[in-house]
């Protein structure tokens, strides 16, 4: 890592015509005009509608940047391209999953959001870019071979706060529930490829982001960071793993399953249902009530003037 270079690098004149000629690509295949901005570190191609976004877009990057050189001290060694898309059905053509709101792809240098989903939530547009933006910056450093899936997603969480890249319930822990009936993925089975089911691929994405952020918190960002040294020289994940944490990975992660107990998660199912369990509570309250009012109605009429109200309380 040479930090000495600049942190936003000029954009080659070979990647800038690669991502045009993708560009025109899936302008061709959906009819939709597309323009352009672009500075000195990035390019964003939008739909009519979506100028201002743009803009954010070009407002939020060197932020968003500079906060990824500084959690891994990496830089990109070209400037992006990220293209707005306003219509859903245009974006769900290009990915597997319809719970997909963003993804990138490496090999272009290319960020593809779905702005309509994407505005639905305060602040998700710099998260999503961050997100994005982390997997560029991971797979120009790291050989693919080196880093399997669940490191690449959980790693993005993890630097992004957030995971932003599929559609997700944040009230819902399925991770939680797994924890429960020890029904994980293994990190083996994620090791190339995610489900493609909604419960199965959301609990991959949060098997993931736990993982990383496990051994942030036990062992430091700074032997996390050590293990991707590693893995940037080509070293697989099991070995880089052994050599940074002195502890097998397939060890690690039976510890990490251990970490989450089971009474933090039903402490967790509780909080997830509690409107439902506090309803149940309230019927039951209103039940109890309404048999305590028949019943003194029915002694009423009877005149038992000798039962005591406060037999019944």
């Amino acid at each position: 890592m040479n930090r000495k270079d600049p942190i936003f690098p000029k954009i080659p004149i070979r990647v800038f015509f690669s991502v045009i000629l993708a560009m025109v690509l899936v302008r061709a295949a959906f009819a939709e005009p597309l323009h352009a901005l672009q500075d000195r570190y990035i390019t964003v191609y939008y739909d009519d509608s979506l100028r201002p976004a743009a803009e954010r877009v070009l407002q939020l990057y060197p932020q968003v940047y500079h906060d990824l050189v500084k959690i891994f001290g990496w830089k990109l060694a070209a400037g992006p391209s990220v293209l707005l898309l306003q219509n859903r059905e245009y974006f769900l053509r290009m990915v597997d999953s319809p719970l997909s709101v963003a993804f990138a792809v490496p090999e272009k240098n290319l960020i593809v959001i779905d702005y309509s989903r994407v505005v639905m939530h305060p602040f998700r547009l710099s998260v999503t870019l961050k997100h994005e933006l982390c997997h560029l910056l991971l797979h120009q450093h790291i050989p693919l071979s080196s880093l399997p899936r669940w490191l690449d997603e959980g790693l993005c969480q993890w630097a992004s706060d957030g995971v932003d890249e599929i559609v997700m319930d944040q009230e819902q822990s399925i991770l939680n529930r797994a924890a429960l009936t020890k029904d994980f993925i293994s990190l083996g089975d994620l090791k190339r490829r995610f489900p493609r089911n909604e419960r199965g691929l959301i609990l991959a994405y949060q098997e993931s982001k736990s993982f990383v952020s496990y051994l942030s918190s036990r062992f430091g960002t700074r032997q996390l960071l050590s293990m991707l040294d590693l893995l940037e020289e080509g070293t697989g994940d099991g070995i880089a793993a052994q050599k940074t944490f002195s502890t097998p990975l397939e060890e690690l992660e039976k510890q990490w399953h251990q970490s989450l107990t089971p009474r933090l998660a039903w402490l967790a199912q509780i909080s997830y249902h509690l409107y439902e369990i506090l309803f149940a509570f309230a019927a039951i309250v209103c039940a109890y009530a309404f048999v305590r009012i028949l019943l003194r109605k029915r002694l009423y009429k009877s005149g038992d003037d000798g039962v005591n109200e406060d037999d019944f309380s």
